[in-house]
């Protein structure tokens, strides 16, 4: 609680030396002018046609201006911020907020992978084709807008099945100088503060921001520490051009309490039976922005940007009904695995639009290319030490010392042709080559290494795409079919076992996105956008169980080939009715919004075989199942995010709710629960959370909420690996306040 105040203290005390005059002079009193705070507006917000070089026109799309949304911004609390955008699947592994887990349409959240995940534009993840996983996010008390554009972004901006995740951060683009701090604690050890200068000065503009957050956790053995420090400097050549650079470095260390079993998650939700184990991510991103516009019909943005960065984890790695004891032999803890990853990436792009007449018509063309090279070492199953601590040392060699690099390159090109000033029709292409290498130990034998065979995998895939759009006065009805794909993985290059062997001609998964929607806003105090949409995704990758050497005596070893098909099917909808504009009494009352978003979905397989062992040798069969019907894993038929704001020119605070429904988490649908936490259904659950904001004195804001309000048990996964095995319970009841200042 000391904490609490000594933040308010300083506050107060930078309130006073702020006032460049007194309030009371010597012998006058001084008429203020009165503060006028505007309205928080709910988002979201949807992208006008064109933006910065990219067409949106006919494409889903949501716009997340977070300054008109109250949520636990110091936690990177996803279930509040993404509450508005209907569809979005949330893994919570833990409260620290390091990490954010969503997916779309019943496709997977790990990591936000089969999303293509950017900060200002540029890619942050670790490899966008070999290993797309997105270890880094910036810490939303600095980003200005979240921008989602669903599978209709595949052609601007890769092929993701999910499509495109944007984190804008906040610029300073009128003051000179100006100064941000937010500065907050809440439950089990919080700690955070926010720090931000930026500002315009004639031709130059800059931003800098650091953010140090820390804190216990809500379980047991969930210590976490991260830093985020993000500098730009920008220089206006003339109104028309501009050079931007941007550099963002990003630390933690998190301890990782890994999964629990049924049986423990329902004694115990916060216990952990895992202390040694820990994982970190230093983060390296940078780019340069160049803007111009030649003249009123063409415009050009070209990004050269790079990562460098680690993933490294230490720990027991075994499922939760197994103990990590000391051996009484050794009197030691057993040795605990080291697992690294080191990624350097760069790549230029290059976005124009170029608009023209036909007859009378404007008509907009947008085109460009990519150039994108990444390399990945990876070194796996390093003997690490006994101890507890984040210690990364090993004994000897890593079992595994794998190098991936994969080379890309694009060109894409979307004609947006106005039949009419309400209708357009917007058909696209993108020219995509691919190359994935592989090569280096897949493991040691009695002191040997067993070599990797080389591998690699060139594609040329185009892919097609057709939006429409028909404006109303303030709706319009969008359509959207665009083709996807996802590239072999370096997992799937990788097999899981020496004896197993890997499809030389392994294919990319592939498939196609649909949309069809109607949204917009009606008289200020409606907005809404409702719509189906259809996701096929073909080729998933799986293993084949065949005899070695066609010889049921000798066992068997998995071929890993494309075996599968799946197609997520559903309804989104989102409406914001502000109720007091609606009734005409905002002025006296200020503004009350009822907000939901729902979201129904049906994925399933179509085909998908599956290979199982019946007996021992030499009476060992085969058995061969399929799994079409069965519902994809991790994938729930309903979520419903229902809230009420009310807000006025100085206060405002949102309650809303959360419900998910059931799902399964592998693809047999297996409904029992395993003695180790791995597999199993997972009930439906539902949250509550709420939060507020108080503004005074015009610069100064307090901030508080409490997330599970109703102090919920549940769950939003089960892990066969990272970060331990096992069923992850999602957090407790917590609360926390924040002070904060804007001058």
């Amino acid at each position: 609680m000391k904490n609490v105040f000594f933040v308010f203290a300083a506050l107060i005390s930078m309130t006073t030396m702020g006032q460049n005059q007194p309030l009371i002079g010597t012998d006058t009193i001084r008429n203020l002018e009165p503060v006028v705070i505007k309205t928080k507006q709910q988002s979201p917000e949807r992208m006008p046609e064109i933006k910065e070089n990219i067409l949106f026109s006919g494409k889903k799309n949501e716009v997340l201006k977070l300054s008109n949304i109250n949520g636990n911004f110091t936690t990177n609390n996803a279930r509040e911020i993404f509450s508005r955008v209907p569809g979005v699947t949330i893994w919570e592994n833990e409260g620290s907020g390091i990490q954010i887990n969503v997916g779309v349409r019943g496709l997977s959240p790990n990591r936000s992978w089969e999303l293509n995940t950017r900060q200002n534009g540029y890619d942050v993840s670790s490899d966008v084709f070999g290993y797309p996983e997105a270890y880094y996010n910036p810490p939303l008390e600095a980003v200005e807008t979240i921008e989602l554009v669903r599978g209709g972004s595949s052609l601007q901006f890769g092929p993701q099945f999910g499509g495109m995740l944007n984190y804008v951060l906040k610029r300073e683009t009128k003051k000179p100088f100006s100064f941000e701090t937010q500065n907050t604690v809440g439950s089990y050890g919080l700690m955070s503060s926010y720090n931000a200068i930026g500002g315009k000065h004639k031709q130059f503009s800059y931003y800098i921001y650091n953010h140090s957050r820390s804190g216990d956790g809500w379980r047991e053995n969930s210590d976490y520490s991260v830093r985020n420090t993000h500098a730009y400097l920008a220089y206006d050549f003339s109104e028309k051009t501009k050079l931007s650079a941007e550099y963002t470095n990003m630390d933690y260390k998190m301890q990782q309490a890994g999964g629990l079993t049924d049986n423990q998650f329902k004694a115990n939700a916060q216990q952990s039976l895992r202390e040694r184990n820990w994982f970190g991510t230093p983060w390296n991103v940078f780019a340069i922005n160049f803007d111009t516009k030649l003249n009123d019909h063409f415009s050009s943005n070209t990004k050269l940007f790079g990562l460098i960065g680690e993933r490294n984890s230490v720990g027991f790695t075994a499922t939760p009904n197994i103990e990590d004891v000391i051996n009484t032999t050794t009197t030691n803890f057993a040795n605990r695995r080291v697992d690294r990853d080191y990624y350097k990436n760069f790549g230029i792009e290059n976005r124009n639009i170029f608009k023209y007449k036909l007859g009378k018509i404007n008509n907009n063309l947008a085109f460009g290319a990519r150039l994108y090279k990444a390399n990945t070492r990876r070194v796996q199953d390093g003997k690490g030490t006994t101890g507890a601590d984040f210690d990364l040392s090993i004994e000897g060699r890593f079992t595994r010392d794998l190098d991936f690099i994969t080379e890309n390159l694009a060109f894409f090109a979307e004609n947006q042709f106005k039949v009419s000033e309400k209708f357009s029709v917007t058909p696209g292409i993108r020219y995509e080559y691919i190359r994935n290498t592989g090569e280096g130990r897949f493991g040691i034998s009695s002191g040997n290494d067993i070599a990797m065979p080389s591998k690699s995998i060139s594609r040329n895939q185009p892919l097609f795409g057709l939006g429409m759009e028909y404006k109303f006065r303030s709706t319009n009805i969008y359509g959207n079919i665009t083709q996807a794909f996802r590239p072999v993985l370096f997992s799937d290059f990788t097999p899981p076992a020496v004896t197993d062997v890997i499809d030389s001609n392994l294919k990319d998964a592939s498939g196609f996105n649909a949309d069809l929607g109607f949204r917009g806003t009606h008289k200020n105090y409606l907005n809404f956008d409702f719509g189906l949409f259809y996701l096929s995704y073909n080729n998933r990758i799986g293993g084949v169980r065949q005899f070695i050497n066609n010889d049921p005596t000798k066992g068997t070893f998995l071929f890993r080939t494309n075996l599968g098909a799946t197609i997520n099917k559903g309804i989104e909808g989102f409406v914001n009715l502000n109720i007091t504009r609606f009734l005409q009494i905002e002025q006296p009352y200020g503004n009350l919004d009822l907000f939901a978003s729902i979201s129904f979905i049906d994925s399933r397989y179509t085909d998908f075989n599956i290979f199982n062992t019946v007996g021992s040798a030499p009476n060992l069969t085969i058995k061969e199942t399929n799994l079409s019907g069965n519902r994809v894993e991790n994938a729930p038929r309903y979520i419903h995010n229902f809230g009420l704001s009310w807000g006025n020119t100085n206060f405002s605070s949102t309650l809303q709710y959360r419900m998910s429904g059931t799902i399964f988490t592998d693809a047999n649908n297996t409904i029992a629960p395993s003695s180790n936490g791995v597999t199993g259904v997972l009930e439906q659950y539902q949250v509550m959370d709420f939060s507020s904001e108080y503004k005074f004195l015009k610069l100064y804001n307090v901030r508080a909420g409490v997330n599970n309000l109703l102090d919920k048990n549940y769950s939003t996964r089960r892990a066969g690996g990272y970060p331990g095995p096992g069923i992850l319970p999602g957090e407790g009841r917590t609360f926390y306040i924040s002070l904060g200042v804007k001058l």
